[in-house]
């Protein structure tokens, strides 16, 4: 393959050239092409990106097993050099990026800056891991030769990368999921190379981002395909990325359609492959007696969370259990959804699965329209326990500003709702402390099926630390015993390995005693 060379950055100055990153050189331009949308005015914008080859894949995922062999045994050092180095040219550019990335989503400056802070964020939280080391778990036994009735070998464990990782970009998160987003910053702090599909919805950002990351690559001595990235705006090179045998594992942030497709693309491979996939989530919110008291400021808190970005998040709360008397707490909550306008969606193919959602509820008569319920309009439902009870469909996702508050008469009526919900990302209980008291059944039953569990707080925005879990029992995620967001995420890429009897001269240093 050839192709042109990638450039310097230069102050002020990043061209998009459209084309796929092919380890340290571009693809070449031909076959389908496709452009982004400008979302502020509702129209495509230059420049045309070309759909990433067949070819080009596999010459991606060649190099990436290439380097592999190489950047798997650099010191974690090395490594946090090159997130850190990431960190430095994003920083350069900024401006530039988050230029595009209200051009192409709509959100306002604020939102754009507190991704990139996250995206940075995290970026450095992994070069810390990388640096430190002791995620690796090294275990070290030596041998007890004289041991009777039988002597003890030498038996040293660690963890240890699996090999090339394909990160899929999110529609929702342009930095914080997309091209050095949780799973890429894991992945390459664990050792894996990457090879990302961006997102068809922000190429430009992604094309952005990836520069920052080839150059750093460059800048830090890296071996070529620790990093490639491929445009397509179907589903073919995806799918192709799945299956090349040397692709090692998934990171993906979607819908539930698209992540169990890629699942099972995965399992059905010769060798089988892990796919961390965050599928979504209605997030379950419990409001006890005691907060529904005060029910204006806490439909207020409510509606902050629920309409923040436009109901685009995973962790929106869109299933609201009210214990008591929630007469005047739909009502205000309802009032606040009818005075909310409805902005710019992030892409098209968001709004129309969003308005879609919500006419099939209207139209199902299950719950009471409450608020909006026409198409392009914030939309809150409601309903008793027993038609919730009676009906499943309602507590599925409707991605965008929409809830439904079910009415529950008693704790206990709740907690057997909770214990029927499938896994999810969060859930939420608010209450006083005397209400808290008296929770146990529904803190029992809510801490089995979520990955986050807040007391008096909304689960957007997501702290970005060691601790955060970031998944759920299935189908919020295809793997609960991991995390996309905190440090936990780095041993989606590796495995363990024992070493017996294994002389010093082919140990790991992890496993070399000191």
């Amino acid at each position: 393959m050839t192709g042109s060379p990638t450039f310097k950055l230069e102050l002020g100055h990043m061209a998009l050239l459209g084309l796929s990153f092919i380890g340290n050189q571009r693809g070449v331009a031909g076959g389908q092409t496709f452009k982004a949308s400008n979302r502020l005015a509702g129209e495509p914008t230059e420049p045309e990106f070309c759909s990433a080859t067949l070819s080009e894949l596999d010459r991606a995922c060649d190099l990436a097993m290439s380097a592999f062999k190489v950047f798997r045994k650099l010191p974690g050092s090395d490594r946090a050099e090159f997130l850190l180095e990431i960190v430095k040219r994003m920083e350069f550019a900024r401006e530039e990026i988050v230029e595009r990335y209200i051009l192409e989503t709509a959100l306002p400056d604020a939102r754009a800056n507190n991704e990139f802070n996250r995206t940075i964020g995290q970026i450095k939280l992994f070069a810390q891991v990388a640096e430190e080391g002791s995620w690796v778990d090294a275990r070290i036994e030596t041998a007890l030769p004289d041991r009777l009735p039988l002597p003890k070998p030498d038996m040293r464990s660690m963890w240890i990368p699996i090999g090339p990782i394909a990160v899929f970009g999110a529609s929702n998160f342009p930095l914080a999921y997309s091209v050095m987003g949780g799973d890429s910053a894991s992945a390459l702090a664990s050792g894996c190379p990457i090879v990302v599909k961006a997102h068809p919805a922000h190429p430009g950002v992604s094309e952005l981002v990836a520069n920052c990351v080839i150059e750093a690559a460059e800048a830090t001595g890296m071996p070529e395909g620790v990093f490639s990235m491929l445009f397509d705006s179907g589903f073919e090179i995806g799918q192709a990325l799945v299956k090349h045998p040397k692709i090692k594992g998934v990171g993906f942030t979607g819908s539930q359609r698209g992540g169990l497709a890629l699942w099972k693309l995965a399992m059905a491979r010769e060798e089988p492959i892990p796919v961390y996939a965050e599928m979504g989530s209605v997030n379950p919110t419990i409001i006890l007696p005691g907060k529904l008291a005060d029910a204006e400021s806490m439909a207020k808190t409510m509606h902050a969370s629920l309409t923040m970005g436009m109901g685009q998040f995973c962790t929106k709360p869109g299933l609201i259990f009210a214990v008591g008397e929630s007469i005047a707490f739909t009502k205000h909550l309802g009032d606040l959804f009818e005075s909310t306008g409805f902005g710019t969606m992030l892409t098209d193919g968001i709004a129309q699965a969003y308005n879609q959602g919500v006419k099939s509820r209207c139209n199902a008569k299950k719950a009471e329209i409450t608020a909006g319920g026409t198409s392009n309009s914030a939309t809150l439902f409601a309903c008793d326990a027993a038609t919730f009870a009676a009906n499943p469909s309602l507590g599925e996702e409707v991605f965008g500003p929409s809830a439904i508050v079910v009415r529950c008469a008693t704790l206990d009526e709740a907690a057997s709702l909770i214990e029927e919900l499938a896994g999810q990302l969060t859930g939420s209980i608010h209450g006083t402390p005397d209400d808290l008291t008296n929770a146990g059944a529904i803190f029992d039953a809510l801490e089995q099926r979520v990955g986050r569990l807040l007391i008096n707080q909304v689960p957007t925005g997501l702290e970005v630390c060691t601790s955060t879990v970031h998944g759920g029992p299935f189908p919020a995620t295809t793997e609960p015993r991991s995390t996309s967001v905190g440090t936990m995420a780095i041993n989606r890429w590796a495995r363990p390995i024992c070493y017996q009897n294994v002389p010093a001269s082919l140990l790991p240093p992890s496993l070399i005693e000191s």
